[in-house]
């Protein structure tokens, strides 16, 4: 007789001597959903959207990933290169056993693409947050008015001047946050979970990794069911890179857009978001 063994919770995944914490809620035995944040936040971002996928069955595993998990600091920027970004979500991917649907907001929704576009095996559906397919946001920066969005990556690329700008509470990075939508609650989040924590230098190094990047990395096509939800009033990405994702996915795709939403879905329209996940998701039940 085969004896039947509960799944264990997981609450870090271990890499290259790195400890990323990983929030494991939902009920036990359902399938896995795992949760990307992007920048400037940690994986509590998804804390409205989960308790609904949880309600419909799921079991969602939201991680703080690297630069911000406090065991997982490297001080190198060539430590937050894509590749070492793509080695975190497949290592968490195996040790949920996988063939988990991934879903990705902002800068998480890169390795969320990359796992999706080099390990198939172990993914079983992709909902991007925000952020297209990146071979059509790179070509976005020098085709649309995408390059003028991102002014900010530039800018993050300056030693020490970002660090300084959010010393002060209120201050100059309070005020670009708040332009591009969050709410005071949302800036008080960011102040304490990343400024006071020590993670803003770690956090912004995902930024300062890109001149290292390989390019021939994001060239492949996406081959596993895909959702794009994007919002309309996003002041960090633009419509052009969204609309030529479709081209770049061989699979089932559909795109969802949110009208007068900003850049921070999770938190703004979480019910919107799960009932696109959601329909994602059970879309690929056999």
């Amino acid at each position: 007789m085969v004896e039947l063994t509960t799944p264990a919770r997981i609450t870090t995944v271990q890499r290259d001597g790195l400890v990323l914490d990983v929030l494991d809620e939902g009920p036990i035995d359902g399938e896995v959903v795992v949760l990307l944040h992007g920048f400037p936040e940690r994986a509590d971002c998804w804390r409205l959207v989960a308790p609904i996928l949880h309600e419909a069955g799921y079991r969602t595993l939201a991680m703080d990933q690297r630069g911000y998990s406090r065991g997982a600091r490297p001080k190198r920027r060539r430590d937050y290169r894509m590749t070492e970004l793509l080695g975190d979500v497949r290592a968490l991917a195996e040790q949920a056993g996988g063939r988990v649907h991934a879903v990705g907001h902002d800068w998480g929704a890169i390795p969320a693409w990359l796992i999706a576009m080099h390990h198939p095996e172990l993914v079983a559906s992709l909902t991007a947050v925000s952020v297209p397919h990146p071979q059509a946001f790179l070509t976005s920066m020098v085709r649309s008015t995408q390059g003028l969005k991102s002014w900010y990556m530039l800018a993050f690329q300056v030693p020490f001047l970002p660090e300084r700008l959010a010393r002060t509470p209120g201050g100059f990075l309070d005020k670009q946050l708040r332009t591009a939508g969050m709410t005071a609650d949302d800036i008080a989040r960011f102040r304490a979970e990343i400024v006071d924590d020590g993670a803003l230098t770690t956090a912004l190094h995902w930024y300062r990794a890109l001149p290292l990047a390989d390019p021939r990395l994001t060239r492949r096509k996406v081959t596993v069911p895909t959702t794009m939800v994007w919002s309309d009033d996003d002041i960090a990405l633009g419509r052009w890179g969204v609309e030529r994702t479709a081209g770049l996915v061989d699979a089932p795709y559909r795109f969802v857009e949110l009208n007068g939403i900003s850049h921070w879905i999770p938190t703004q329209a979480p019910e919107a978001l799960a009932e696109a996940i959601l329909d994602r998701v059970r879309s690929t039940a056999s």
